[in-house]
């Protein structure tokens, strides 16, 4: 099964993370992604898990986990229709 996204080369500078999503650099400030994030440890931050599907980032040791594409301002809807008679 091919991941949703690739993503690498995840790393933290200052109130930075820097990583590397489908071939493409980005930086996010950490409090505009996570709170919780944003007042972990070195140790804390430096231990994550990428999801099989490449759909998300997961960090055991603060159980937290980010989506990639709210990483990458994708905002997913649900079309509702209505049944016709």
């Amino acid at each position: 099964m091919k991941p949703y996204h690739n993503v690498e080369n995840i790393q933290f500078s200052g109130e930075f993370m820097v990583l590397t999503i489908d071939g493409e650099e980005i930086t996010v400030k950490l409090k505009d992604v996570s709170t919780i994030l944003d007042r972990a440890s070195e140790k804390e931050k430096s231990t994550f898990e990428i999801s099989p599907s490449g759909y998300g980032i997961h960090w055991p040791l603060i159980d937290e986990d980010v989506a990639i594409d709210g990483l990458l301002g994708i905002v997913h809807t649900r079309e509702l229709k209505r049944k016709t008679a």
